[in-house]
């Protein structure tokens, strides 16, 4: 492990009280200019999200509409009525993306499939980077707003659903996670994920709101223009 790794799990929380924790609940308001170009105009609003913290699994209510609920597990996606009877499913959903791009839209059982597996990887990070199989390096600080950002470049194996394999991660001066840049392999286009209003929750840091932008070709990351995705989250608790 890192020098720089173990000072950012040791500012989260600490990775063995971390162990202890089996699930993140919070209500989600999902927004942003994407969701109309993904014809998922609606986004989420105040949606109940429980996040497996020890396995990759993440359950959204309501999702698509009342009464029913998306479930993503390991790789997998179902959509069940609210008494557990499957409406649909993809067992395969990262295939049905291929040849798609940034323009390409999604249809719902997709766009479960992107918040499922990418929440299940926010809300436990910065923990995920001590998994099994995870290398992380650290590079070349990062000057931005002012401030110097230690950096992490980080490749995941290929057991862990990720937005793709390699990405990078900066961390402030307290050892808060306050950028990740990465393109994901379902769309293609080159994004910055910021993170603001740092909370304590049980002791544990967790971003309550949260900012994805695009990267141009010359890697700058384009804050003035509209948010891809934003993220508000609200009553997290720790079981």
């Amino acid at each position: 492990m890192s020098d720089l790794l173990e000072k950012v799990l040791d500012a989260h929380g600490g990775l063995e009280n971390w162990r202890r924790v089996n699930h993140i609940d919070f209500l989600l308001t999902l927004r942003g200019a994407a969701l109309e170009l993904k014809k998922q105009p609606h986004g989420l609003r105040a949606a109940l999200v429980k996040v497996d913290a020890k396995r990759q699994r993440a359950a959204i209510a309501p999702f698509p509409a009342p009464g029913c609920r998306g479930i993503y597990e390991e790789g997998k996606v179902r959509i069940e009525t609210d008494a557990g009877v499957e409406i649909s499913k993809l067992d395969e959903p990262r295939r049905t993306f291929e040849g798609y791009d940034r323009q390409s839209p999604w249809n719902e059982l997709q766009f479960f499939y992107f918040i499922g597996y990418a929440l299940t990887n926010y809300l436990t990070m910065p923990f995920l980077l001590a998994s099994d199989g995870v290398r992380c390096e650290e590079i070349a600080p990062h000057e931005e707003h002012g401030e110097r950002w230690q950096v992490l470049k980080v490749t995941f194996p290929d057991n862990i659903e990720v937005h793709c394999k390699e990405q990078r991660f900066y961390f402030n001066d307290a050892g808060h996670l306050v950028r990740n840049d990465y393109t994901p392999d379902v769309s293609k286009g080159p994004a910055s994920h910021y993170t603001f209003d740092h909370k304590s929750i049980n002791g544990f840091i967790f971003p309550t709101h949260r900012r994805v932008v695009f990267r141009d070709a010359n890697d700058q990351t384009l804050l003035r223009a509209p948010s891809i995705f934003r993220l508000d989250l609200e009553a997290i608790t720790l079981s």
